[in-house]
């Protein structure tokens, strides 16, 4: 719906909303499709206001995080702060990327190695010409989070440069997820229209008591996170609460977990705390710690299993884990 959706820019951009704009023609852009801008309102100036009614999914929102972020704060470090941010932290990243993909897909259920890992990360893999990885799920999963994990680098450099944490996970995350699903679209396993927006239908998480919000509530959903993020001045509950609330909508089919730890470290990273990699050796404690939040209202489990992840990593020999 290409027309459709050069329109619907174009009436963002004329209602001061020129954010929601961009996403949308990135979106395309992702598949070398320029939209023709065409603004479907006649007025010469916009009259929607830029407040609109709180939905109870909103709401909700806000109370969790004016009630939670207390508990993160007293769960913490200091943060180190990015008075030396820079090659240094970045080549940190670095080190750790066969650990946190490895880690990453375990614990959504992949089947990955160190040895896949590093031949992806390498270049040496090609879907069409190697019959053993030919359309092969897990080799899939490995290109697309190497792909994601570069485009989330280039945010954290945005973030060590001091520009607004909140805002660069807002306007960054969407590419994160055409990258991480991109080679499974090349294999004709994942439509290119999967990686053009949200869910738009209900989803269930299994092994969870939390049932996530309609499709309908996404977006406005995502907007209060964005902004709580944007205005939050603590890394560690922009880094803690981001994460969590963004599992809690559950706004794609899939990835929601792989995108939110990608969230939590660019968050990390505004506070100068390291890259963390959530071993898959603690997968259950994890999992138990997202579902206090959830089902029971307790992030305080949460955020000290992330800081003892934060404390306890190791390099790369804990991709074994």
């Amino acid at each position: 719906m290409v027309t459709a959706a050069g329109r619907l820019a174009a009436a963002f951009d004329f209602v001061k909303r020129p954010d929601e704009a961009e996403l949308i023609r990135r979106a395309f852009s992702k598949f070398r499709i320029t939209l023709k801008s065409a603004n479907p309102f006649e007025l010469a100036e916009p009259t929607i206001s830029p407040s609109k009614e709180r939905s109870p999914y909103v709401l909700r929102l806000h109370s969790m995080w004016a009630g939670w972020r207390q508990d993160v704060i007293n769960a913490f470090p200091t943060a180190a702060g990015l008075e030396k941010p820079g090659a240094n932290y970045l080549a940190q990243v670095d080190e750790r990327y066969v650990s946190d993909a490895c880690n990453s897909l375990s614990i959504e259920g992949y089947r990955v190695t160190d040895e896949l890992i590093e031949r992806v990360a390498r270049g040496d893999w090609n879907p069409d010409g190697d019959p053993e990885h030919d359309k092969t799920r897990n080799a899939l999963a490995a290109r697309g989070y190497h792909q994601a994990f570069q485009a989330v680098k280039e945010g954290i450099a945005k973030v060590l440069t001091k520009e607004n944490a909140g805002l660069v996970v807002k306007c960054d995350h969407h590419d994160w997820y055409a990258e991480l699903f991109g080679p499974s679209v090349v294999a004709g396993i994942v439509e290119a229209s999967q990686l053009a927006g949200y869910r738009r239908g209900p989803v269930f998480i299994r092994n969870s008591m939390h049932t996530p919000p309609p499709g309908e509530a996404i977006l406005d959903s995502l907007e209060a996170l964005w902004d709580m993020l944007e205005s939050e001045p603590e890394a560690c509950v922009r880094a803690v609460l981001g994460h969590h609330l963004f599992v809690f909508i559950h706004p794609y089919d899939d990835g929601n977990g792989r995108i939110g730890r990608f969230l939590m470290n660019t968050l990390l990273a505004s506070g100068g705390y390291p890259w963390t990699v959530i071993r898959m050796s603690r997968r259950e404690e994890y999992m138990k710690a997202l579902e206090a939040a959830s089902v029971k209202g307790q992030i305080k489990p949460l955020a000290e299993f992330i800081v003892q992840e934060m404390q306890q990593w190791a390099p790369a020999r804990e991709g074994k884990s």
